[in-house]
């Protein structure tokens, strides 16, 4: 079964190719980011004709995150703890025995900014809240738009954007101590020398020339990760599809095929 994850940049713009890509693709459960949507006006039913029943954390005009799912999901925590000032960016679900969390990080703007700093310290409360919640022996993922490029390998220009935002030391120390808690970036361990990304600016012809970064995961807890049996970045999915405009962002598709597969429990 395909877990994903997407942010789709306006939900309202995007709904028809989110549709269509629902429909091409067939995924199980889906995290979406950036929904730019309040809760009462999430189009349930659109998704309901489609087999997928949506559990939504929005707030009006920004950021907004959202599960679609096939199977039964029990709401397990809408919002971050204690980052409730910096907009509707967590939820997290049950989806039989699998916790799926979706974040729509912070971008931080420049790091001038006074919102580079209250990224940080957004991510250090996700951390500390992660470590509170999350059982060792658990299978969970934590997916969405991290905002951050973890590695030289995840930008198009690394020695041009070194050090600027997205690239900061600070913002990959964060990321490692995520990864200190027991998750892993599934893209990345099956494609350790994959210098592909997963959103690519509107201008300057960036996605033709393929001037990227890979800011989009899905990470797992090993108990999630011995279950992954594939991962991809849905690039087909950033292009223009029947006259429709797609995202900045392509989702990323990960398989589990393991007989504890969420669709079999």
């Amino acid at each position: 079964m395909q877990i994903a994850t997407w942010n789709v940049n306006g939900l309202r713009a995007r709904i028809d190719y989110v549709t269509h890509w629902l429909n091409a693709r067939q995924p199980d459960v889906v995290g979406l980011q950036e929904l730019k949507m309040a809760d009462d006006l999430f189009p349930h039913d659109v998704f309901k004709e489609l087999g997928y029943s949506a559990l939504t954390h929005g707030q009006k005009a920004w950021n907004g995150v959202a599960v679609l799912s096939k199977e039964p999901v029990e709401l397990v925590q809408a919002g971050l703890p204690g980052q409730e000032d910096f907009g509707a960016r967590l939820i997290t679900v049950r989806v039989g025995d699998i916790d799926f969390t979706t974040v729509y990080c912070p971008n931080g703007k420049r790091l001038e900014h006074e919102d580079y700093g209250r990224k940080l310290a957004w991510f250090d409360r996700l951390i500390e809240h992660l470590s509170e919640t999350s059982a060792e022996d658990r299978a969970a993922v934590l997916c969405g738009d991290f905002n951050i490029c973890p590695a030289p390998i995840d930008s198009h220009d690394e020695e041009g954007l070194a050090g600027a935002i997205f690239h900061t030391d600070a913002e990959r120390e964060r990321m490692q101590k995520l990864y200190g808690l027991g998750f892993t970036d599934v893209y990345r361990a099956l494609h350790p020398e994959s210098n592909a990304f997963s959103w690519w600016d509107y201008r300057a012809g960036a996605f033709q020339r393929n001037h990227g970064l890979r800011i989009d995961f899905v990470l797992a807890t090993p108990a999630a990760m011995a279950r992954v049996a594939g991962a991809q970045i849905d690039r087909d999915y950033r292009k223009k599809k029947e006259g429709l405009t797609a995202s900045d962002h392509a989702p990323v598709i990960v398989e589990l095929s393991t007989p504890h597969a969420l669709g079999q429990l």
